[in-house]
């Protein structure tokens, strides 16, 4: 039996125990698949991140959800890059290889802010049954908004629901398991309802539940979907402006709050989409392998 040691940042906060917990394993090249597979289902986060040798960027992340492997999460990217930059005293550019392409991160180190650029977005019109995806959730056809339902990838699938208020996205209970039969085009996509707070600030509010194959309920805090709320935005609640700064708050439900902020720039090859975030040290978790 090995000893692994884990390292718990807390992504989207500066506060211990909020935002979005990530598993942080350094030296991930001396794991196979199914002993990295095994120790995110130990530890039981929603990703935990393994940070590998990479012959095209500095480093290569991989990250693992407890069930399957997802090509990019952005909380644990936040995670991986702020314990990476603890080595540094000075502003830092890395690129970092995923399974969803090469990417840029920039890490502020007066603010401890980062900036994540996403992958290049892809987008499909939800077509699926409507009344049974809000069953899912518990809410009715008459709390959704007069916007489309749209799954969006900008490193990861997620079904983007929104309806008309945060109070809506308070009193839902996700059935995660009806997923997958009800997203027939994507299957494994996550579902991400989100209310729009403030439209002329761009201030929205989000929760994000799981795919079932994740082995996992609801995210407190999500990178990517956030990503993907800012192709959304200026395809279809935004679309006379060229440029978007979102400030999205998301947690509360699960008592885990955090804030992303989303850069959203129309370009017609796809638009260009960064997040920014922070994170903090909470402690050392031990699995063994």
């Amino acid at each position: 039996m090995k000893q692994v040691n884990v390292y718990q940042i807390d992504a989207f906060t500066t506060i211990p125990g909020q935002g979005n917990p990530a598993g942080v394993i350094p030296d991930g090249d001396q794991y196979s698949d199914e002993e990295m597979q095994k120790i995110a289902h130990d530890i039981g986060f929603n990703e935990c991140v393994f940070i590998c040798k990479s012959k095209q960027a500095d480093i290569y992340l991989r990250y693992f959800t407890p069930g399957y492997e997802t090509p990019l999460c952005g909380h644990a990217t936040m995670a991986a890059i702020f314990y990476l930059a603890q080595a540094f005293q000075k502003d830092h550019v890395f690129k970092i290889e995923t399974k969803a392409g090469l990417l840029d991160i920039n890490y502020k180190h007066k603010t401890k802010a980062i900036e994540m650029q996403h992958a290049k977005p892809k987008t499909i019109l939800f077509d699926g049954n409507k009344e049974q995806l809000c069953a899912s959730l518990h809410i009715s056809t008459n709390d959704l908004c007069d916007l489309p339902i749209v799954y969006g990838n900008t490193g990861s699938w997620t079904l983007l629901v929104p309806v008309k208020s945060e109070a809506i996205l308070d009193k839902m209970k996700a059935d995660n398991e009806q997923f997958p039969s009800l997203l027939n085009a994507i299957p494994k996509s996550s579902v991400h309802p989100f209310s729009i707070t403030d439209k002329d600030k761009y201030i929205f509010h989000a929760r994000h539940f799981s795919s079932p194959f994740s082995k996992t309920k609801e995210d407190s805090v999500t990178g990517t979907a956030s990503g993907v709320m800012g192709v959304y935005a200026l395809d279809y609640i935004y679309s006379d402006i060229d440029e978007l700064f979102l400030n999205i708050y998301q947690g509360k439900q699960v008592n885990k709050e955090g804030n992303v902020k989303v850069s959203a720039i129309r370009n017609p090859n796809g638009h260009d989409i960064k997040i920014y975030g922070t994170a903090i040290f909470n402690m050392v978790l031990q699995t063994t392998i």
